[in-house]
């Protein structure tokens, strides 16, 4: 009975993109925007329920803790959904020296100038010695 009533109170529009919301991730304090994920229901309701940013990754088809490997979890303060509640916005508090897997405080560290994408900030942290060369 609790899971069907979690369903009714939530209510989020899993079917308009194949089961999956998208999650942005912004830093509470900062306000930056840190990562873009997918949730399915069950990553959701993991989210809600352990307080820490759980995904569905597409690629490898199942759910992951973000910080599983790293240790750099994603603390959640709040989440909100968008107008079609078909994407969510979960504000975390992030433990660790960054959020992306190739040692980026965001992953969004790239910036296009003059027709080209380039760096635009240094590793927060070295990504081989999280990851072991998997990053």
């Amino acid at each position: 009975m609790a899971g069907f009533l979690f369903a009714l109170t939530m209510n989020l529009d899993f079917q308009k993109s194949g089961g999956l919301v998208t999650a942005v991730i912004q830093d509470h304090a900062s306000g930056r925007v840190l990562m873009v994920g997918y949730m399915n229901e069950e990553a959701f309701r993991r989210t809600v329920e352990t307080g820490y940013a759980t995904f569905y990754s597409r690629s490898r088809q199942k759910l992951w803790l973000k910080g599983e490997s790293s240790g750099h979890r994603l603390l959640v303060k709040e989440i909100s959904t968008d107008c079609d509640r078909d994407a969510v916005l979960v504000k975390v508090e992030a433990a660790g020296p960054g959020v992306c897997h190739e040692g980026y405080q965001s992953c969004f560290f790239r910036r296009l100038e003059d027709g080209e994408w380039r760096v635009s900030e240094e590793r927060t942290y070295d990504p081989n010695a999280v990851y072991g060369g998997k990053a």
